[in-house]
């Protein structure tokens, strides 16, 4: 690579670099300021504000860093206008995590080991960054690994109780096994094409012949990977307890962000390496080496009905919205069953809206958490009566999990399902429509103990704090707006699906 192309990657990465350069700058200011950490939080939100003017400033940009291909056509790592909504997804969703920690008392209780929280969860945020933009092989697992490792840790940050350290062993466990059989996956399909970047890999599998079990074999575990990230059945065994066991903070960040870049690579893996041409009306002509469309349907549809399913009779709720998610990874995944762009629409606007409902839902039981020192759902019995500005925004956030109008929920919910219909998989659309009825009953019951229960000695005495109200405030808010009025999302979401 001459200095002129290094000179043009390296611009086109610079939101990678920003977060990079502002990782060191926590580790630094750690370092030489040990005893005051006041300010750690402060300089990770100013990092991800400029690394977010660097995003916006790649959205219309349609690009590659790093040729590896010998004419220069294709690069490790692509800019576009799909890497970059990921990337404000990811942004947004650290932002307000970074806002969960200021506030959380179990990150206010490591206040000397701040300084490594925020560098670590910087670590992950480089990983998933990445992760969405990687058009290779290599450094897809690269990335993955760099989120991986960044979490496992973060799993058991706190070290409060055991159930933190179990999180971070189950994690680890899990992930190291799901990692190591997606890198023998990638060895595989590297063994069959003689490439790793995924436009050459497309470029032989339409050239040539290969072995279809084979590549079949290596597909589904490099599949098992990306399911883990997702929580995706079965792959999902790790979530309830990591989930339990972590920071809520860190919770609510694999929740969204880590679910966010995961399910990017996937429609990146699918999209690039496997379609042959895309019809005009938006439809994927697939290669016919592989089955996506049947994987995809088994794992979604399993995926959602699990999760719905086991949500039912669990009464911590950390475990709810931990099953909740990965009933909604089912959600994001019937997207991409339609193969076609309406469909990646649809899973794009359903992610948007899973990130403020989700966040929104995971702040008010770190609130109610702080404030009782448990999570479970008997602590929540008639907090519409004593805490109305913490049940109120609960409620808003409930009934958008669960696509009920006039939320933002339900509008990606209609546009799922719209996309699904028009691909003609009815028997899908029943499933899924049933397991929407599955999921209002689990969320019910936590409106039945809010408002309809009454208060007893478990009930904690909530009170919030200004910074805490306008958190929740300004979600619940959100979701109510974008209810009602989409036009600007649609029109963010559609100019997002342009790829390299």
């Amino acid at each position: 690579m001459d200095f002129a192309n290094l000179q043009l990657s390296l611009s086109n990465i610079m939101p990678e670099i920003s977060v990079a350069l502002f990782l060191m700058l926590i580790v630094g200011y750690d370092l030489i300021f040990n005893e005051d950490k006041k300010l750690i939080p402060y300089i990770a939100i100013l990092g991800l504000i400029v690394t977010g003017f660097f995003i916006l400033a790649q959205m219309g940009v349609v690009d590659s860093a790093f040729p590896v291909t010998s004419n220069n056509t294709g690069g490790m790592v692509a800019v576009d206008p799909f890497a970059s909504f990921f990337k404000v997804v990811i942004i947004l969703s650290s932002i307000i995590v970074i806002l969960f920690s200021i506030s959380s008392r179990e990150i206010n209780s490591i206040y000397k080991r701040s300084g490594e929280y925020y560098a670590l969860m910087f670590g992950m945020i480089l990983g998933m960054i990445l992760m969405v933009s990687a058009v290779d092989l290599v450094l897809i697992y690269l990335s993955v690994e760099l989120l991986s490792l960044s979490s496992y840790v973060l799993a058991g940050f706190t070290k409060l109780r055991e159930r933190n350290s179990e999180a971070s062993l189950k994690y680890i466990i899990y992930g190291s096994a799901a990692s190591g059989i997606m890198l023998f996956g990638i060895s595989v399909l590297y063994g069959l094409t003689g490439a790793t970047n995924l436009h050459e890999i497309n470029e032989i599998l339409q050239s040539t012949q290969i072995n279809i079990f084979t590549l079949s074999f290596a597909v589904i575990l490099i599949f098992v990977g990306l399911g883990f990230k997702l929580s995706a059945v079965p792959f999902h065994f790790w979530t309830p307890d990591v989930y339990e066991g972590a920071p809520i903070s860190i919770t609510a960040f694999l929740s969204v962000a880590s679910k966010a870049a995961a399910l990017a690579v996937l429609i990146r893996f699918v999209r690039t390496t496997f379609v042959g041409y895309i019809g005009t009306d938006g439809f994927w002509d697939l290669i016919q080496v592989f089955d996506w469309q049947t994987l995809l349907i088994v794992i979604s549809l399993f995926t959602m009905t699990l999760g719905n399913l086991t949500a039912l009779w669990q009464k911590n709720l950390k475990r709810i919205f931990a099953y909740s998610s990965i009933a909604h990874a089912g959600y994001l995944l019937l997207g991409l069953v339609v193969l076609s762009d309406t469909g990646i629409f649809a899973s794009m606007m359903y992610l948007l809206a899973y990130m403020l409902m989700n966040l929104g839902a995971f702040y008010v039981v770190m609130v109610i958490a702080d404030n009782s020192g448990s999570e479970s759902i008997d602590d929540i019995n008639g907090l519409g009566f004593t805490a109305p500005f913490l049940a109120v925004p609960m409620t808003i956030f409930l009934v958008s999990l669960a696509g009920i109008p006039p939320t933002f929920g339900f509008i990606a919910k209609l546009n799922l399902f719209i996309a699904v219909i028009d691909a003609n998989l009815m028997s899908v659309v029943v499933i899924a429509l049933l397991n929407v009825v599955v999921s209002v009953y689990y969320y019910s019951r936590i409106l039945k103990h809010m408002y309809f229960n009454k208060v007893d000695d478990r009930t904690p005495q909530i009170t919030l704090n200004t910074f805490d109200k306008t958190i929740i405030l300004v979600l619940a808010v959100l979701i109510v707006y974008f209810g009602v009025f989409t036009s600007s999302v649609f029109e963010f979401v559609r100019n997002s699906i342009s790829f390299f």
